[in-house]
């Protein structure tokens, strides 16, 4: 086929390495098999774009400055090489699907594409390159999770080249090891680790590094197979690694999902960041699992009434075969969402990341399901309170250290201090005197202190909220004299969590019915302490992160 893109000088240089190999085998009487590989080779690359295999390993030409090889038999890149340049690939570990899987790799080059294909019993892994596009595109399959635990795209580069990456994640020049083996610190105490920094699903486009004259993204494509939700988030980078994580149990709520995951891409530059691609095309390449728009419908809603206008408000959609997610119009709450596979759904309306409307949808095949308005009326943000510490939003981010929650370990010398004074309703501030994190062997005792007059004298109620727990941690209560019963465990993910960066696990209000008589005119003291049948020192001891606190009335 011709090519219509002027080949580069080092793709010439390449190409007349290679006519020169099959010219010295022809006049070496090579005939049969071997005559017809010289042949496919000559063909292939008197245009540049192609692949050709030799010596156990596929070699892949973009036609357009990109040239990777993979080896056949495990389906790991080896090689890559942007516009001549130098090696990329890290050569002591190479570019694969989760650690590596050993599965055989076939390609076929056809109608501009090169398609390879990676297969075993319960995973087959695809890469697609079209001509003239420096881009792997990618989709993965899986009918189990892997054994490691981790399905996941890893591309290992040669730090050298690419210097500029996310710095919360480069653990390069640290000194050793803060917490476990994956959470490392440096010599001016702040922290790094590939749990630090990595974006929410919702938010997941594009992210890359890059160095003089190259950059490397990753385009994350759709999340429809993942687990977690729209606030979860996962490992994107470590130092010069690039990941897309798709399953993993790192602070996972859900089961993980099997099928098909993807399309997704891995895009080089020559370091300013891309557009992100239509991979849409894709599915005209018979994928496994790959379902096209016949097999889906969307659901599309008149609006919400009661918002919060200080909120974003996130419609999301799940069952054990897909997830999905849309923005609500900030005014009217109308919303659309993306084209979904057939199915019943569980469909969630957030504010923030709390939970304000849950009730089932059907989807079907290339049809559209018309919602009437709905009301969010499960907010407790819209409940009168005596006092309330925080909002009601699913995050502590509004509270001290809230900013730096996601991108460093809570020893990191950046934080603020984890343990307060008394916080005193009607004169401290959430931002600066509440703290969002609670352990036992931190901070264990954290006290509220608050007035009520002679009318405000009634049975109330302490609501507390968290948004994840660790080792079985949750708040018991002491409101003067009088001690609440111990509250039981919340349903959370087996993880250290709030120590990786992550507050998102299952959302969870404990309240606690104060009676009248406990109330004093004047001067009241909460005591909120951390209970659990586990055990565990500093920031791995029993935890929680808070949502809000605040005093109702009764109901």
């Amino acid at each position: 086929m011709d090519n219509p893109i002027k080949p580069t000088a080092p793709q010439r240089r390449w190409r007349s390495a290679c006519l020169a190999a099959c010219s010295a085998m022809l006049l070496a009487g090579a005939a049969g098999p071997l005559h017809a590989q010289s042949e496919q080779l000559l063909a292939v690359n008197a245009s540049a774009f192609g692949a050709v295999a030799a010596s156990g390993i596929i070699t892949i030409d973009s036609g357009a400055g990109l040239v990777f090889k993979v080896r056949q038999s495990s389906g790991d890149i080896i090689s890559i090489r942007y516009n001549g340049g130098p090696e990329l690939q890290l050569q002591s570990k190479f570019s694969h699907i989760s650690s590596g899987i050993g599965a055989p790799t076939t390609f076929a080059v056809a109608d501009g594409v090169v398609k390879l294909t990676l297969t075993t019993p319960t995973l087959t892994h695809y890469l697609l390159v079209r001509q003239g596009e420096n881009t792997i595109y990618m989709g993965t399959y899986v009918t189990a999770e892997p054994a490691v635990g981790e399905l996941r795209w890893i591309t290992r580069l040669n730090g050298a080249l690419v210097p500029e990456r996310p710095p919360a994640s480069n653990t390069e020049g640290t000194t050793g090891a803060v917490e476990s083996a994956d959470v490392f610190g440096l010599p001016n105490g702040e922290t790094r680790s590939k749990y630090f920094g990595n974006q929410r699903a919702i938010d997941l486009t594009l992210r890359g590094v890059r160095g003089p004259g190259v950059g490397v993204y990753m385009a994350y494509g759709n999340r429809e197979s993942s687990s977690g939700g729209p606030f979860y988030n996962d490992i994107q980078f470590q130092t010069a690694e690039v990941y897309n994580y798709m399953n993993s149990g790192h602070n996972q709520t859900e089961a993980w999902r099997t099928g098909f995951h993807g399309p997704y891409a891995l895009l080089f530059t020559n370091g300013d960041a891309p557009a992100i691609p239509d991979m849409g095309w894709m599915g005209a390449h018979n994928l496994k699992g790959w379902v096209g728009p016949a097999g889906r419908g969307e659901v599309v809603g008149a609006g919400l009434s009661g918002m919060n206008s200080a909120y974003p408000y996130t419609v999301a959609f799940a069952n054990a075969v897909a997830q999905y997610w849309t923005t609500a119009d900030p005014v009217t709450g109308s919303f659309s969402s993306p084209a979904m596979k057939a199915g019943n759904y569980s469909m969630t309306v957030y504010k923030g990341e709390y939970a304000v409307l849950t009730e089932p949808v059907t989807v079907t095949a290339g049809g559209s399901t018309t919602l009437d308005s709905r009301s969010v009326l499960a907010d407790p943000g819209n409940d009168v309170a005596l006092w309330r510490i925080g909002n009601w939003d699913g995050t502590p981010n509004e509270f001290a250290n809230g900013a730096r929650l996601r991108d460093m370990h809570p020893s990191d010398v950046r934080q603020g201090p984890w343990t307060m004074g008394e916080y005193r309703v009607g004169t401290s501030v959430a931002a600066t005197d509440f703290s969002p994190y609670q352990w036992k062997d931190v901070n264990g005792n954290i006290t509220i202190k608050f007035n009520l007059r002679k009318s405000q004298i009634a049975p109330l109620t302490l609501r507390a909220g968290i948004t994840v727990a660790q080792s079985g941690g949750r708040p018991k209560a002491q409101v003067n004299g009088w001690v609440a019963p111990n509250p039981g465990a919340s349903n959370q993910p087996n993880s250290r969590s709030i120590t990786l960066g992550s507050f998102r696990g299952n959302n969870k209000m404990y309240t606690y019915n104060i009676p009248a008589n406990e109330l004093l005119v004047g001067e009241n003291t909460i005591v909120l302490s951390v209970i659990s049948g586990s055990g565990g020192v500093q920031y791995l001891s029993p935890a929680y992160a808070y949502d809000a606190i605040d005093l109702i009335k009764t109901p």
